[in-house]
């Protein structure tokens, strides 16, 4: 049976104004021209958020897969048919307990991968990590979470300063796990050691990092000018200024900038009194801080949001497309699966209105009820 969805499809090539996507089973069969839609709703490849530790209430970073599996499910209502568990610095037994927990998640496609945000981090650019877990990388931690993961760790990010940094980013690439730059001190130099040694992310670019500056250009540099590199940006007027969001844009462009969320539980929930990683959190306004300290913590945004404010701050909607969709799917290793309205990928795609709000959610196939 051939299911057609119709509207204005965005495209990797631009938007067919009256177009169809045709799904048998849980694939794209075809996209194409269909002369007869008038005045359709968009149709967008499924949201791919690279970086999320929970939303709805629920989160990642506690291991818990009940929680983990209702995270996932808020996150898909808004439209992110792939998500990778970001947890937060911790202590090795809660990283292997979660490793282990989230494992069946991986390999049923409730969860794309498990991301291990720290605790390998800077001291002096912690922001909303737990300082009391920092500590320098180790690959004897790293390869038993690799090995107990069975491919459900995907993405690791370190701070390559850190005694042990390059050692450890060798390990991940060997091993197929993305090797993310973030939450550093690092200078332009160290940084640079870092993406030849094999990292390909930058984690929340300027966020919980040593900032620009025209005799150390920093990390921020360093990441933006590799070619290679994808560079996270959390797109809700908090995190990043939206001069700093289009400008970071215009120099990675579409094909290396990735939408993130950043979200943590209270994400989609009232203002109020929250936790990250044993640290109490305050959200007012829809910011979530630090109760101590006022530390950016995480976000409350989610891709559908993040979508409309980078539109809104000036990105063209099939940039902004590929920004929250195709770029992150390929930086996490699955753009062959996921992450473009092509033949031959899962059948993942959200339908929005003319205001980019979510009118329906389809994964593998099948729409979200």
């Amino acid at each position: 049976m051939t299911l057609r969805v119709t509207g204005k499809v965005v495209t990797p090539t631009g938007v067919i104004r009256q177009g169809c996507v045709e799904v048998t089973g849980d694939r794209i069969r075809a996209v194409a021209e269909y002369p007869s839609v008038r005045d359709g709703h968009w149709i967008v490849p499924g949201f791919v958020d690279m970086h999320t530790h929970g939303g709805g209430g629920h989160t990642f970073t506690t291991g818990d897969a009940d929680s983990a599996r209702q995270a996932a499910a808020f996150h898909l209502a808004h439209g992110t048919t792939t998500l990778l568990a970001s947890l937060v610095s911790s202590p090795f037994e809660l990283m292997r307990d979660a490793t282990a927990a989230y494992r069946p998640l991986v390999e049923s496609g409730v969860l794309a991968g498990v991301h291990f945000e720290g605790p390998y981090l800077s001291a002096a650019r912690c922001g909303a990590q737990n300082p009391e877990f920092l500590r320098d990388p180790s690959t004897d931690e790293l390869a038993e979470l690799i090995e107990l993961g069975g491919g459900a760790v995907r993405m690791v990010t370190v701070a390559p300063e850190r005694d042990g940094a390059l050692d450890a980013i060798k390990l991940l690439v060997s091993h197929g796990v993305v090797a993310a730059v973030g939450h550093t001190d690092a200078t332009w130099a160290q940084t640079r050691a870092a993406v030849a040694a094999g990292a390909s992310v930058g984690t929340h670019l300027f966020n919980g990092m040593r900032p620009l500056h025209h005799r150390e250009p920093g990390p921020v540099v360093a990441l933006l000018e590799a070619p290679n590199v994808v560079c996270e940006l959390v797109a809700d007027g908090v995190h990043l200024h939206d001069g700093m969001l289009g400008f970071a844009t215009s120099v990675a462009g579409p094909e290396r900038a990735a939408l993130i969320t950043d979200a943590m539980a209270a994400a989609g929930m009232p203002d109020g009194e929250y936790e990250l990683g044993g640290q109490a959190v305050t959200v007012a306004d829809g910011v979530a801080r630090l109760t101590e300290g006022g530390a950016i913590a995480g976000s409350t945004l989610t891709m559908d949001a993040a979508l409309r404010h980078a539109v809104a701050a000036g990105v063209p909607l099939p940039d902004a497309c590929r920004m929250v969709a195709t770029t992150p799917a390929r930086a996490i290793g699955l753009g062959d699966r996921v992450g473009t309205l092509q033949p031959g990928l899962r059948a993942d795609l959200v339908v929005l209105d003319d205001d980019l709000n979510v009118v329906r959610v389809m994964r593998a196939g099948a729409w979200v009820e």
